[in-house]
């Protein structure tokens, strides 16, 4: 009897794999092809992303205050308080900018988007699109997809810049002046954590949108399915990230040498 359950439970993840992955593949395959629906691009470019402006600033300033604050306790009784600038700079350039910014921004995107696919499905309008011969997937798919693409490493560099920025703040109650903090960046950083910077929350954006994408169409029960199916889209993406981010570190650690 235990082993029926246990491989019940496991033909129904791995189904949900292949759908998860089937989805996503049909997407990106979708991105250059033709009708773009690009002012569907950018009114969710707009909404995914603009939107989002605030709270990335928020996070990233008192994120880059507390690295600072913790950096500079840690570095005084070494007398090496002038590296904290790099400190700051290289832990949120590489990590916590790309990986605050994302979770932020799928609490708050993630669960719209699923909200409102899940929505779109329960009233029946998905069926009526299909019906007209609406390709679903390029319809409602893909323009979020771009638009996260697009939208999150753009966001994490505003919430890079902002931490840097609130990590001044708090040094300079430590008698850090503006050169000695700037020039502890260079020391710490290579041309490649900016690439990391980069490439990171643009995968951590994919994984929002397809994420939000595929609980969203498969969203069933009526309006309690569209709240519940809303929050399993905000934890599915946010332990995708976490997960994510440390195959990613991995194989960037491998190609640093």
């Amino acid at each position: 009897m235990k082993f029926a359950v246990i491989d019940k439970i496991l033909l129904i993840f791995f189904h949900e794999l292949q759908s998860y992955f089937l989805l996503a593949g049909r997407t990106f395959a979708r991105i250059f092809r033709s009708p773009f629906y690009y002012r569907e691009f950018t009114i969710q470019f707009d909404k995914l992303g603009f939107s989002s402006l605030f709270i990335c600033i928020l996070t990233g300033l008192f994120s880059g205050m507390v690295m600072a604050l913790q950096s500079l306790i840690q570095l005084k009784p070494f007398a090496a308080t002038s590296y904290v600038g790099g400190m700051v700079a290289v832990t949120m350039i590489k990590e916590l900018g790309p990986v605050l910014a994302s979770l932020m921004v799928a609490g708050r995107v993630g669960s719209a988007i699923t909200a409102e696919l899940g929505t779109m499905v329960v009233t029946e309008q998905v069926d009526a699109m299909r019906v007209e011969g609406t390709d679903i997937i390029k319809r409602l798919a893909t323009p979020r997809l771009k638009a996260m693409i697009l939208a999150l490493p753009l966001l994490t560099v505003v919430t890079d810049m902002v931490s840097i920025l609130g990590g001044y703040i708090m040094s300079a109650g430590y008698s850090i002046n503006p050169i000695m903090y700037i020039s502890g960046l260079p020391q710490f950083m290579v041309f490649q954590d900016l690439v990391e910077g980069i490439v990171k929350p643009a995968v951590f954006g994919a994984i929002i949108a397809i994420t939000g994408c595929y609980v969203g169409l498969n969203t069933r029960g009526g309006a309690e399915g569209v709240g519940t199916a809303a929050k399993q889209a905000v934890v599915l993406s946010s332990v995708l990230i976490l997960v994510s981010d440390f195959f990613l570190a991995k194989i960037f650690v491998v190609f640093r040498g």
